[in-house]
């Protein structure tokens, strides 16, 4: 791939367009239309679409097309360049290149002029988003959002960048402009070059080799891995820093099952100076989506569902294992955010809040002294102190952002105040400081709803509810549950991606997919419901019809039944979310499991009999991979409960922390094959089995935590 670029560069078309134009790397790193019409000066073809960041730019003087066959047959009849520009409702970065070039006229006439202008919401078409991410990738070293790309009629790209300002946004637009009049040749070349590193790109080669999952893989992949552990902050040793839920996630699973403290001792650092850091909301729950610096102090103030929803799962998993507190009252906080921000109430939750509110990043979420003070009042010395104001929070503009240092128990002590009475104080606080903050200009809501985003959120509620037994948690979780299975299931028992104002339009993806089927049969261990499992069975089965490549062993991100784009992509490594080939891998590992299903089990291992030479030198981004091979490498304690006390049974198993468990359950007979035979009227037994062989049935707990140990 490298050498693909490199050619092309040498024959000096990047030299041309380059000039001096210098590339910025400020990006997002993720009524009636008649009567609206009337009220702008400019209309274009983006305002038929439903995606909030589309309708954004609706009334640019830009000429904007969204992506589809107007747009791409325009560029061709007319010979005309595409300019392709990507980004997502909550992107700071996009907003600011908005305002900077897209409304001016000036701008706009030299893109209307010399190109074919199409908008993409990287959020709704995903499948765009890494062709030309993976373009800008190969030829700049980096990306990020905006991203803009030019190409040629037929869509294959030539050059792209993120941000650019507008004086060097013009210069840009010029020389792309003359460099395809003069010599059109040439960027055909770069561009099918380009085309043939894009489709080379993240190419899997089936491993042919006898799979032989080893510890020391991961062993190998953990101590490279930890010379990025921050000691002080937790987290990486670099800012900004991302949450990373998935990675927290394996390295407490590892620590734990090989009695690794000190990988452990990470873990819990992390979540604990995220929990008291910027990056969460302290005053309305819910977390950013990253931190600008490396002491989780300022956050990149947007707030996605994705990222909320895996942070639940894990502090929920996280207080299972340690105990703590804090982590039930991060969790209880962070789902109430999400159903009062993020939410229409009946189980379907939307995409993004905007890092801006009032046309100012930040300013929903930060206090003055003297503001915060006239708001809680009495309380003002305390919530003070507990939130570091004219400190540590002291940000920009006599600005706090609300942040922790000290526990309850070390502040009450500090206080000589009791805990409880602290407690009080500081909810009686936060509820006057959320009421208020509820009359500011709120952040703009992307409220399209995403199915693989639903999904994450769903099995985060499930979590919650397995870690504290609070039913509000399971109900939430089976209207999104419903939601997915009914709403956004298409006639041919497929999925769709998106949903906007009682309309699903996109064709799922594959993380559509894999994040839907890891949240169903979540929800089957903790209702032992099968209809759960059975949907999640059939979704499978659906994927390896409609994604799976037979030459590689893995699955394409795009179903064979959508359109052809330039390159047909496989997401193979964990990013902000796991990768849809590693979350479909340990779907059907464990649909595979609990079915005995073969073929599952055999496309499984083969994904990661692919990957697994991959992993020790990239762990951050094989963490969900690495979840699976934990499951290879350490017993896979397959837990069945039958009997009419299934359920508060399941329960009594869940107070321990045993991450390498499967629970199958039912309260009579069952056709799942592990289950059947087991059935005894009137009594409940805990089957403990690993590899479908099975110890002696127990009905105390205890017992059966000493056959998993």
């Amino acid at each position: 791939m490298t050498s693909l670029v490199k050619k092309v560069t040498t024959g000096g078309l990047l030299t041309l367009i380059y000039g001096s134009i210098l590339f910025l790397n400020f990006s997002c790193q993720s009524q009636e239309n008649e009567k609206v019409e009337e009220q702008h000066a400019h209309t274009n073809h983006l305002i038929k679409e439903s995606s909030p960041y589309l309708l954004q730019h609706a009334h640019n003087p830009v000429n904007w097309y969204p992506w589809g066959e107007e747009a791409l047959n325009k560029a061709k009849s007319e010979n005309k360049l595409l300019l392709i520009s990507i980004g997502y409702a909550a992107c700071h970065w996009c907003h600011v290149m908005e305002h900077e070039s897209f409304e001016d006229e000036a701008v706009a006439q030299l893109m209307n002029d010399n190109f074919v202008c199409i908008k993409v919401d990287r959020e709704e078409r995903q499948d765009i988003d890494q062709i030309y991410m993976n373009a800008v990738q190969l030829m700049t070293g980096r990306g990020g959002w905006p991203l803009n790309c030019f190409a040629l009629p037929d869509g294959k790209p030539f050059y792209g960048g993120t941000y650019f300002r507008r004086e060097q946004w013009m210069e840009l637009l010029k020389r792309i402009s003359e460099e395809y009049t003069t010599h059109p040749e040439k960027v055909r070349e770069y561009a099918q070059n380009l085309t043939d590193g894009v489709k080379q790109s993240e190419l899997i080669i089936k491993n042919t080799l006898t799979s032989g999952f080893e510890l020391g893989t991961l062993d190998e992949m953990v101590d490279q891995w930890k010379s990025q552990f921050d000691p002080q902050e937790g987290g990486t040793q670099r800012a900004p820093k991302f949450p990373l839920p998935n990675n927290l996630q394996f390295l407490m699973r590892y620590g734990t099952l090989g009695n690794h403290a000190e990988v452990e001792a990470h873990v819990e650092l992390t979540l604990n100076k995220m929990a008291f850091g910027g990056l969460y909301d302290q005053i309305g729950g819910g977390f950013t989506r990253y931190s600008t610096d490396k002491y989780w102090k300022v956050p990149h103030f947007e707030k996605m569902l994705y990222d909320n929803g895996q942070l639940i799962s894990l502090y929920s998993e996280a207080y299972t294992r340690f105990k703590n507190p804090l982590y039930k009252e991060i969790v209880a906080a962070s789902i109430a955010f999400c159903q009062r921000e993020l939410s229409n109430g009946k189980g379907i939750f939307y995409s993004s809040l905007d890092a801006d509110s009032d046309g100012e990043e930040g300013k929903y979420y930060v206090w003055t002294n003297a503001e915060f003070k006239s708001v809680v009042g009495a309380d003002y010395e305390v919530m003070k102190m507990y939130y570091n104001l004219g400190g540590k929070a002291l940000w920009e503009h006599g600005n706090n952002i609300p942040l922790r240092q000290l526990t309850d128990v070390s502040l009450a002590a500090q206080l000589e105040m009791k805990e409880d009475q602290l407690k009080e104080t500081v909810s009686r606080a936060n509820k006057k400081l959320l009421k208020h903050r509820e009359g500011r200009i709120h952040p703009g809501l992307d409220d399209k709803s995403l199915t693989s985003w639903n999904a994450i959120m769903m099995k985060g509620l499930i979590d919650a509810y397995i870690a504290f037994d609070e039913v509000e948690f399971l109900n939430s979780a089976k209207k999104t549950g419903r939601f997915i299975a009914e709403t956004q299931r298409k006639k041919d028992g497929g999925l769709f991606h998106n949903y906007k104002n009682g309309t699903s339009s996109i064709n799922g993806f594959l993380e559509d997919y894999s994040l839907t089927i890891e949240a169903f049969v979540r929800m089957y261990e903790a209702t032992f419901d099968s209809y759960w499992l059975e949907e999640a069975k059939k979704l499978s089965e659906y994927s390896i019809v409609h994604f799976y490549d037979n030459e590689s062993g893995m699955f394409y991100f795009t179903s064979d039944l959508d359109p052809e784009l330039i390159a047909r992509k496989m997401d193979i490594s964990d990013n902000v979310i796991p990768s849809s080939n590693a979350s479909l891998a340990n779907g059907l590992f464990l649909v595979g499991s609990i079915y005995d299903d073969h073929k599952m089990l055999e496309i499984s291992e083969t994904m990661l009999n692919n990957i697994q030479g991959q992993m020790a030198s990239y762990g951050s981004g094989y963490s969900h991979w690495g979840n699976l091979m934990l499951k290879q490498v350490y017993p896979l304690y397959e837990v069945a409960i039958v009997g009419p006390q299934a359920l508060e049974k399941r329960k009594a198993l869940e107070r321990t922390y045993i991450p390498n468990k499967l629970v199958l359950g039912s309260r009579g007979d069952s056709e799942i094959p592990l289950l059947q035979g087991k059935y005894m009227a009137r009594e409940t037994f805990y089957y403990v089995c690993v590899n479908k062989a099975c110890q002696m049935p127990t009905m105390d707990v205890e017992e059966a935590f000493k056959q998993i140990k």
